[in-house]
Order: structure tokens, then C-alpha cells, then sequence
């Protein structure tokens, strides 16, 4: 499967006193990538809003494994792993510049209405952009 890039660079505001990319930094790059795929197929955060729905981040997992520093170029790497719920779960890589792995992170998120009932099944409107989506992942 392949994935969706978006390359980013460490600014100084990320850096902590060690000169290091604070840990939290990494969940918003995912969210960067995250939209910037969806986005693509009709269903970031703000399109889920204007057709109706939320996507409720209900699980994060990260491990972080090699620093990101100032001025590095970083690449996001996104991914949805197909489920059989409402919900959509991306898959999200970072590397550095010199290709190492910095961390690696999954999120889940629950489908409710905008009133926050939890949707079982993808709407039809939603279900049918996830499936572009992934098959455009499909294809290599």
C-alpha cells in the first residue's frame, strides 16, 4: 500500500531547550498529514463538518524514535487502514531528511452527526470518498 507525503520543516518554536522537536509537535504534524490526505478525497475535518459529521479522534498511539531538530525538512507519510466501522483509522510515518524514522503513530477516529451520535456504518457519502481513498492507496 502506498502512502501520502507531506514534507514539513522543524521550526524554532518546536525546539526545546535541548534543541529538540518537543514530543507533542509530532501529533500536530500527523494532524498536518492526516488533512492534507483527506483532503484530497473530500473528507478533513472541515468537509466532514459540511456534509454533516465528525471524526472524533477517540485513540492516538505514537513512538517516538529518533529526534527531529531545527530546520529539518521532515516528511509525513499517511495511510488509512480499511476497517469494517465507522471509523477511520491513519496510519502516519515521519521521517527525517537523511530518511531515518523520527516516530511512528496511529489514530483512530469515531464518525458521529454534528449532534454527537455515533454513526455504525460510513454514511454512503462518506464510505464512498474512504473507497477512492483507498484505492488510491491500492494502486502502486
Amino acid at each position: 500500500m502506498r502512502y501520502h507525503e507531506t514534507h514539513l520543516q522543524v521550526r524554532f518554536n518546536e525546539v526545546d531547550a535541548y534543541n529538540v522537536a518537543w514530543h507533542g509537535h509530532y501529533v500536530a504534524w500527523m494532524e498536518v498529514g492526516r488533512n492534507d490526505l483527506a483532503g484530497r478525497f473530500g473528507i478533513d475535518a472541515q468537509q466532514l463538518g459540511e456534509v454533516g459529521f465528525l471524526g472524533l479522534v477517540v485513540s492516538l498511539e505514537i513512538k517516538y524514535l529518533s529526534p527531529a531538530r531545527f530546520k529539518e525538512e521532515i516528511v509525513v507519510r499517511t495511510s488509512l487502514r480499511p476497517g469494517e466501522t465507522a471509523t477511520l483509522v491513519f496510519v502516519n510515518e515521519i521521517l527525517g531528511n537523511d530518511g531515518r524514522m523520527l516516530a511512528i503513530g496511529v489514530t483512530t477516529h469515531a464518525l458521529t452527526d454534528l449532534g454527537g451520535v455515533l454513526q455504525y456504518r460510513l454514511p454512503s457519502v462518506i464510505a464512498e470518498r474512504v473507497d477512492s481513498m483507498i484505492a488510491w492507496l491500492r494502486c502502486a
